[in-house]
């Protein structure tokens, strides 16, 4: 595959403005493997092949395991994950596919019942922001490092 714009090249303030909301996330007191797990989700729904290499690479880095990465497509069908993960995951998947039906309250109620208001709010924030960067990579064709 051939690439495209590089975006942090032509309009570094567009590309600073990300990272802005990746340093307000990494103060925000969000657990970092539970970021690792956000991101990882929504990059496999998305189909990010940068993302998912990525995030993968990090989440092992911080202590995750193999077998929970290999099986976070189908978290459903394991008890490997806890009831907060479970919960964070539900919402993660409902809001990077919103357009098949919104968030329904029953999701988002259980994410709220597992997390601090300021939790609540990085977990939103931290599905914008690896949906955000999801849509930069695919579009611009971000090859593997």
């Amino acid at each position: 595959m051939e690439n495209r714009i590089n975006v942090s090249k032509v309009d570094p303030k567009a590309y600073e403005a990300m990272l802005g909301l990746e340093k307000y996330l990494a103060q925000s007191g969000l657990d970092k493997k539970l970021y690792e797990l956000i991101k990882t989700r929504a990059s496999q729904i998305n189909g990010c092949a940068f993302c998912i290499n990525m995030h993968t690479r990090d989440a092992l880095q911080l202590g995750e395991t193999a077998q929970r990465l290999f099986l976070l497509n189908a978290w459903r069908e394991t008890t490997l994950f806890t009831e907060k993960e479970r919960a964070v995951l539900a919402l993660v998947e409902s809001m990077t596919l919103i357009a098949n039906g919104h968030v329904p309250d029953e999701v988002y109620d259980a994410a709220a019942s597992h997390l601090t208001a300021a939790e609540l709010a990085a977990v939103i924030m931290a599905v914008v922001a690896i949906n955000g960067w999801n849509r930069i990579a695919i579009t611009t064709r971000m090859p593997l490092d």
